[in-house]
């Protein structure tokens, strides 16, 4: 029975590290670019788009695939920052709880 008890703490402090590491989260941001820094993208790691900036040199009518093309690969850059960012803050949660590996926190 103690070992039931045991358990039910340590899974009660987990849900609480999820949701103290979950604000934290939403509060990293990382920044995608492309195009050489002609746009960026600002997001939060948990994958909330923030801030979107382009060069005015791309606003023009005969560039609209190529901004789209940019904001596109910007978005991309910024997820993979924002994910790589998540996976630290999770191997940092679960490191010493001795889970097993592909539990599906993430």
């Amino acid at each position: 029975m103690a070992d039931f008890l045991g358990m039910m703490k340590q899974a009660a402090q987990l849900q609480s590290k999820m949701q103290a590491m979950q604000e934290e989260l939403g509060k990293i941001e990382v920044e995608g670019v492309s195009g050489g820094g002609l746009v960026a993208v600002r997001m939060s790691a948990k994958m909330e788009v923030r801030a979107v900036k382009i060069d005015p040199s791309l606003l023009k009518a005969d560039e609209c695939e190529i901004l789209e093309d940019l904001l596109v690969s910007a978005l991309g850059d910024a997820r993979r920052k924002a994910e790589a960012a998540m996976q630290e803050k999770m191997a940092g949660l679960t490191g010493g709880l001795g889970l097993p590996p592909g539990l599906g926190l993430g």
